[in-house]
């Protein structure tokens, strides 16, 4: 009887979600509702889903609104009845149009105009399809009404919203944030009416009762809808069934692709490449993913056409079939990859493909597939309100002054310092906390369907200007459709600059490189070598000081080693011990026989028993608890965080500790082996993804080791990595180059290199409008280098402002004028037009200015460089106003071992973290006098006592220490360093104190 019933996805306005709205149902003996929310049908699978569980029929629809003002409720008859509604609802979202009065001729779906609509918009004309909708609140109106007469057109609307007065408040404060207003000046006509609840049906009927017709006419509607998804297990992908138009040449194309692709990664095909190949195959069709894999293979086909760099990971980085594709560089032979870890008969999914391109050539891909296919939507996800986020909309609902949200916002606090207003907004806080704020877009997941995408849902149009579903991947993979992962990163763009730098650069190598040749990479001595020493500042994933430390620690030299670090260093490995574990049973050998359950040891040998790939979750749970591969898979992906709430992850759970003890293990075998799954959580890698990273990390390093200079250009034009700018020029620096500051006549907007002289970019000068770069290079470009000031103004047009920074950067150094001088010649040039808008039809004339001669040190050029760049390019142990008392480094740690030592470190990143009983600590790492690098730890105690504060040069009094091989020092004293006065206001200061002194 409930033909409009909204959830939280109404949004910012429904208070509940889906399944306690169905929750509610069964409360109130529901047999059957709507659901209906406004503008939106994010809930609706996962509704039709869950409903049999509660013993209620679905029924799927749309409150369709302009704000908060109702105009009709579109009810489906059946699956084309929902198409057609989303079909609608998605024209006016794309096209932001307002709903229409009257609805369009439906049909397969109903329309009800609520009572006041119909009254206030004088409806006497209803079509077959078109009903009146009456709630108890409207009964009291309706025999008044000329409505009355249209007995069969009346209909019970009874809405749906709240559950209680504290779903009202709540709503009440999301439509005061909604309208960015305070609670208190809410206007009424924004609020929905707190009596649309939900009531027995008993008590439903006896309000209608003297209408006996309503009822009888709504029971009537209710039995002419229904709706259909397949969520059960057997359940066939809603993806595009066949990529050629038929499955039979769906199959023939892709083992044709396969043996074309053998001898171009296989010098030797031995029958053990042939059986796993047609194993594979065989598998693939059977589960129906022949089409999966061949979109896939056009994808990176059409970026290989466009000479776009990518790299394929995921779980299908375990197929042979996905190697010969050369959808993954990754050799599943050579790693021994689990098969059974990305497809098995027991899993409905297809395997994960991660297709990473450049940041830059991402867009293009996008816009490819949605032009090459026919049904395309990236897929949705739901920002919801955190903890912070609701402190701060909350504190403006309630009118707290802006400091206050400020220090709630904190979290550092007690109760009795709140008044009474700031504990309004914390219990109001935990009622939001949690429900969707707004939809956003999934990381990088796009669907490719059969059936057009409004048969799933609505979509919205977000700025990207690609439709966007309103559900998100797990629900997606429910109905049976599943994403094909585009993902943009910039290591990708690093190294295709790197390539096109060089060929400028060093022309005569850039013929001998195949950045594809990644065997060859792995037996590189020079390469291994820069991994075992951890020589990798600006190369992918292998540059953060954390991964650095554990190259050092394994004493990683080849690629096998690099894939497992790649995955050791994820969380999970490193919260549940066993990343420490590794590294002992890998420097002692003996240790792993030792230490580790025989079972354990033999399903990974390679990895001492230790669990370091997601395929070791599969191999612990079917070799170690006897649970099959289909249960094996749910546990994997139960430990991905997708499936972490639903009842069949338990159930698996269950089994595993039952299995064990059947099988005789101890309960403290049982739950360390069990904790160490869990702490998976989220986090492990597949093998075949740590794989695939490691091909980007070799083709990286490989640039690094050979093309050290272009390849740090690169990394500085695609915004750096895992440090500041600053720590790649100073690399750069390091490894030869001259650094030069922004210049008219040598810098793009990016950094550009000559030889191994590097010019920045203009775009590290904060204040420099674009606008003025792109004037400045387009002028260069037609009519060649400026050749003075006067040249310059003569062709730019530039404001005084902007021009100071040029010169104050030494931009004009050409002239071989002190920047002092050109300054004034600036200003007295521009004073009297100070922006010069429209070009000149003759050159002007310029007068003769006599400057007094001027000087500038160095220092002022460096503080001049700090301001303008946010970094200086000389040495900050420059700038220091006491010198250095030492001249300690990093390669002198090795004299202190267990000793203490006093040195200095200019900071490049700190890591902030806690220990297991919360108390705070950090991890630092620092530039020493001579350029190299070094670690810091500051334990709980001293860290308590001694704070960074932000960039600059720290004195450390610790202790060095060891450990497997990796130096440290543990901090006991640290002092952060004065810089000396800024020379460019010192003569400023002591005329301020002259005059002082005189009055």
């Amino acid at each position: 009887m409930y033909l409009n019933c909204h959830t939280y996805f109404s949004m910012r306005y429904g208070t509940f979600s889906e399944l306690e709205l169905l929750e509610l149902a069964q409360q109130n003996q529901v047999t059957q509702l709507a659901l209906t929310d406004i503008n939106n049908t994010s809930a609706c699978l996962n509704f039709v889903r869950k409903a049999p569980e509660y013993g209620v029929r679905p029924i799927l629809g749309i409150d369709f609104r302009n704000g908060v003002q109702s105009c009709f409720i579109g009810i489906a008859k059946n699956n084309e009845g929902y198409l057609e509604l989303n079909n609608f609802l998605s024209q006016h979202i794309h096209e932001e149009l307002e709903i229409p009065q009257r609805a369009p001729r439906f049909k397969d779906a109903f329309v009800i105009y609520p009572f006041e609509q119909a009254l206030l918009n004088d409806m006497q004309d209803f079509l077959e399809h078109e009903f009146i909708g009456i709630s108890i609140h409207d009964l009291r109106r309706l025999p008044f009404s000329g409505l009355i007469k249209l007995k069969n057109k009346l209909v019970v609307q009874q809405a749906v919203t709240f559950r209680n007065k504290s779903d009202f408040n709540a709503h009440r404060l999301l439509r005061a944030i909604d309208n960015n207003v305070l609670l208190s000046k809410l206007p009424k006509e924004q609020e929905a009416n707190e009596d649309e609840k939900m009531f027995p049906i008993q008590n439903l009927a006896t309000a209608f009762s003297e209408y006996s017709f309503i009822l009888e006419n709504t029971e009537k509607l209710l039995q002419k809808c229904s709706i259909h998804f397949d969520f059960s297990k057997g359940r066939k992908p809603q993806n595009l069934q066949s990529y050629t138009g038929s499955v039979e040449e769906d199959e023939n194309l892709i083992e044709k692709l396969c043996h074309e692709g053998l001898p171009y990664r296989y010098k030797v095909i031995e029958n053990s490449i042939k059986n796993r190949l047609n194993k594979e195959l065989k598998l693939i069709k059977k589960m129906g993913f022949v089409s999966y894999f061949l979109i896939n293979w056009d994808i990176v086909s059409e970026a290989n056409r466009r000479g776009f760099y990518y790299v394929g990971r995921g779980s299908g980085a375990n197929s042979i079939v996905a190697y010969l594709l050369r959808i993954t560089d990754v050799d599943p032979m050579e790693l021994d990859l689990y098969f059974e870890r990305f497809i098995n008969l027991y899993r409905a999914n297809p395997p994960d493909f991660d297709i990473d391109f450049s940041w830059r050539d991402r867009p293009a891909m996008t816009q490819y597939i949605f032009e090459r296919f026919d049904h395309v939507a990236l897929l949705g996800t739901y920002v919801t309100f955190k903890e912070r986020g609701v402190i701060r909309e909350l504190g403006k609902v309630f009118g707290l002054p802006a400091q206050e949200i400020d220090f709630l916002s904190t979290g550092r606090y007690t109760l009795s310092q709140l008044d009474d207003i700031s504990r309004l907004v914390l219990k109001y806080g935990a009622l939001l906390k949690g429900k969707p704020n707004y939809l956003s877009i999934h990381a990088g997941g796009i669907l490719i369907s059969e059936k057009p995408l409004h048969w799933f849902s609505a979509t919205n149009l977000p700025p990207k200007g690609f439709p966007t579903t309103q559900y998100d991947m797990v629900i997606a993979e429910d109905v049976g459709l599943y994403k094909f992962d585009i993902l943009g990163q910039r290591g990708l763009g690093k190294i295709k600059e790197a390539l096109e730098i060089i060929s400028y650069n060093q022309p005569e190598k850039h013929k001998e490189i195949d950045i594809h040749d990644i065997k060859g990479f792995k037996t590189d001595v020079t390469i291994n070598n820069l991994i075992k020493t951890a020589q990798c500042m600006g190369c992918f994933y292998v540059e953060s000081p954390a991964m650095r430390m554990l190259l050092r620690k394994l004493e990683v030299d080849n690629y096998l080693g690099l894939v497992a670090a790649s995955s050791i260093i994820r969380p999970g490995v490193a919260k549940s011990g066993m990343m420490r574990e590794y590294i002992l049973r890998h420097r002692n050998k003996g240790r792993a026989e030792e230490k580790a359950h025989p079972v354990m040891l033999d399903i990974m040998p390679d990895t001492y028993g230790v669990m370091v790939y997601q395929e070791d979750v599969i191999k612990v749970a079917h070799h170690f608890a006897d649970l099959d591969l289909g249960e094996a898979d749910v546990l994997r992906r139960g430990m991905s965080g997708k499936f972490r709430s639903r009842e069949e992850f338990q159930k698996v759970k269950d089994k595993f500790i039952s299995n064990c003890r059947i099988k005789g293990y101890a309960d403290t075998l049982i739950f360390e082996i069990w904790n160490q799954v869990a702490s998976f959580a989220g986090y492990a890698f597949a093998k075949g993804h740590s794989a695939s990273y490691a091909v980007e990390s070799y083709q990286s390093l490989f640039l690094r080791a050979y093309f050290p200079l272009e390849y740090m250009v690169a990394v500085l034009n695609n915004g750096g990595g895992f440090y500041r700018s600053e720590f790649y020029i100073h690399d750069a620096r390091m490894m030869g180059a001259t650094i030069h500051p922004p210049c008219i006549n040598n810098s793009e907007a990016s950094n550009r290199i000559h030889k191994k002289h590097i010019y920045l970019g203009m775009m590290y000068l904060r204040d420099l409008e674009n606008r003025v770069m792109e004037r400045i290079m387009k002028e260069r470009m037609l009519h060649g280098n400026f050749v003075s000031l006067e040249d310059f103004l003569d062709r730019v047009t530039i404001s005084i402002e902007q021009l100071s920074i040029l010169i104050r950067i030494d931009a004009f150094r050409f002239t071989e004028i002190n920047k002092h001088e050109l300054l004034w010649k600036a200003h007295l040039m521009l004073s009297k037009n100070d922006r010069l808008e429209h070009p000149k039809l003759f050159p002007p004339r310029h007068q003769k200015f006599q400057i007094p001669r001027l000087h500038t040190t160095n220092l002022e050029t460096a503080f001049e460089q700090l301001e303008l760049l946010g970094f200086s390019l000389c040495s900050p142990f420059e700038l220091l106003a006491e010198p250095l008392k030492n001249t300690n480094g990093q390669q002198d740690l090795k004299h202190y071992l267990n000793k203490h030592i006093d040195i200095y470190g200019y900071l490049v990143t700190v890591k902030n973290t806690s220990t297991h009983s919360g108390k705070r600590m950090h991890f630092a790492t620092m530039v020493d006098q001579h350029g190299e690098v070094f670690d810091t730890v500051l334990f709980p105690p001293v860290a308590a006592k001694y704070h960074f504060r932000g960039k600059g040069i720290y004195r450390f009094y610790g202790k060095v220490v060891e450990e497997f091989g990796f130096l440290s020092i543990e901090v006991i004293k640290m002092q952060k360093q004065d810089y000396i006065s800024d020379p460019r206001y010192a003569d400023m200061k002591t005329s301020k104190k002259l005059l002082k002194n005189k009055s």
